[in-house]
């Protein structure tokens, strides 16, 4: 459930996934997110009231988006001082931001998603509009009365299109053709288990191709998530998959035909997405984003402009949690939650291990018992094993223990070649208010269009009392950080904050 944010009942929304109170005003197996338009952002920003309506007193709030919402809104706001709306309240809206984060941190939801850029930036603005995302918040499709949005996707593996030397964009190219064609011949042969979708679906024959591995190539390419290198290659990677599967479209129409609703869309004004940020930029006043290209967009432009397209969109980065483990990749374009983790299924559980951080620890010789245990010891973290050079800490660091701005930088490179969104999830270690204010925020600033889970770490972990004893310390309690000399016992200090058997 997509809930905008000037609807009266956007307090009780936010408090439908807590764990405390009434269980009638819960709704726990529930996905909720928040549909927020530029404006409330604006007022953030500025620390400005915000108005709370009934639906039923402006409805046609619902379908506008951009500079017409704004002066719909403002316009309502002035009839409520006017007391010509019954059903209205006014608060600070930063209070409302702080109230958002706060129940995000605490349940995870309501998920962060943003209207505006969904719609300004949607090829489909001339048939309808965006009200929602879907659960995993990547499709940005029109929905209607008489149309029930449908996408089919598919996930291109990077991790196999990329050398040390680079990105194979000739394989790379082959790989989204391929792709483009498998996944426009699904509209054709789907079972559609209702007449608005196959009605939808038929009209505007949307597909999403997205990626997944993203963190295996960035380890084939040797780059640390937070650099300045990796947010490059998010930003040449996404455009690459972009012009190959926008083509591969482009080439299907002239095999094919158009999609039937193509004309009026941005594509047959030859807008593409690089394109659409400067409509999201007119509407905001600016937008502080790097829109620089690579490949030769201008002909691709021309060519879908006069010959048309087959499907109405064409990019989405869902999650791919299946098919990655399938694979035997990262997810998506997430980094790696843990080098080392136990997964449990049918079978039983079992030990998995990152098998890049492996080879690289043998290379150096660094594999042995000790480091096992060790790598046991802190749940796959390298941060405080010392004996681990700091070019592969940087490089195989988890997602708790990067700074998820980086995250979010490549995000934005991405999403200014996609025509939908991406499943984008943000990572926080300790609970902190100001940085939660500042990644949210910056992910709008971006121009992101949706987010997905904010994810913590728990509050407790598994005791580690059945480690072996290799290295002559596990199975005392360790004292950390710092670590104590190596000529000293390890021994509990009965009060230390940091140590679990302490507390």
């Amino acid at each position: 459930a997509y809930l905008e944010t000037w609807h009266i009942d956007i307090e009780e929304f936010l408090d439908l996934r807590k764990n405390t109170g009434d269980e009638r005003r819960r709704t726990h197996d529930m996905n909720t997110a928040n549909w927020i338009p530029d404006l409330f952002m604006q007022r953030v920003l500025e620390d400005g009231d915000w108005t709370l309506f009934s639906p039923d007193e402006v409805p046609h709030l619902h379908d506008l988006y951009g500079t017409a919402f704004a002066e719909a809104y403002r316009a309502a706001e002035e009839r409520a001082a006017r007391g010509e709306i019954r059903v209205w309240k006014r608060l600070r809206a930063v209070e409302l931001w702080r109230r958002m984060l706060t129940m995000l941190f605490e349940t995870g939801h309501p998920w962060i998603t943003f209207k505006d850029p969904c719609n300004l930036r949607s090829p489909q603005g001339h048939v309808g509009v965006v009200h929602s995302s879907n659960l995993c918040t990547e499709i940005t499709l029109n929905t209607s009365d008489d149309e029930v949005a449908v996408c089919n996707l598919g996930s291109v593996n990077l991790a196999n299109h990329v050398t040390p030397q680079g990105l194979d964009h000739d394989r790379l190219a082959r790989t989204v053709r391929t792709a483009m064609r498998m996944l426009d011949n699904v509209i054709d042969v789907n079972f559609y288990t209702i007449p608005e979708a196959r009605r939808s679906n038929l009209r505007h024959r949307p597909v999403g191709l997205g990626l997944m591995g993203y963190q295996d190539a960035l380890y084939a390419l040797r780059l640390p998530v937070e650099s300045d290198a990796a947010i490059a290659f998010a930003d040449e990677s996404m455009e690459a998959i972009g012009y190959h599967a926008i083509a591969a479209s482009c080439d299907l129409a002239a095999e094919r035909g158009r999609y039937p609703s193509f004309e009026g869309s941005l594509w047959s004004k030859g807008i593409l997405p690089i394109d659409s940020l400067e409509r999201l930029a007119e509407a905001r006043g600016g937008l502080d984003l790097d829109r620089s290209s690579r490949l030769d967009w201008a002909t691709l432009r021309e060519r879908v402009r006069t010959i048309g397209m087959r499907n109405s969109n064409v990019m989405a980065i869902a999650p791919t949690a299946t098919i990655s483990n399938i694979c035997g990749v990262s997810q998506s374009i997430e980094p790696t939650f843990r080098n080392l983790y136990v997964k449990a299924n049918m079978s039983g559980d079992f030990t998995v291990i990152n098998p890049a951080l492996v080879r690289d620890l043998k290379e150096r010789g660094l594999w042995d018992e000790v480091m096992i245990s060790d790598l046991k010891y802190f749940d796959g973290s390298l941060s405080r094993i010392d004996r681990i050079p700091d070019d592969l800490k940087a490089l195989y660091a988890t997602a708790f223990e990067i700074d998820s701005a980086w995250l979010i930088e490549a995000a934005a490179r991405r999403q200014k070649w996609i025509d939908q969104a991406q499943s984008l999830n943000l990572y926080i270690a300790t609970p902190n208010g100001r940085a939660l204010d500042a990644m949210y925020k910056l992910a709008w600033r971006r121009g992101l269009k949706t987010t997905y889970y904010l994810r913590a770490t728990a509050a407790t972990h598994v005791e580690k009392s059945t480690l072996k004893t290799t290295d002559g310390s596990l199975n005392a309690v360790r004292i950390a950080p710092p670590p104590a000399p190596s000529s000293e016992a390890l021994a509990c200090s009965i009060d230390n904050p940091d140590c679990e058997a302490c507390q």
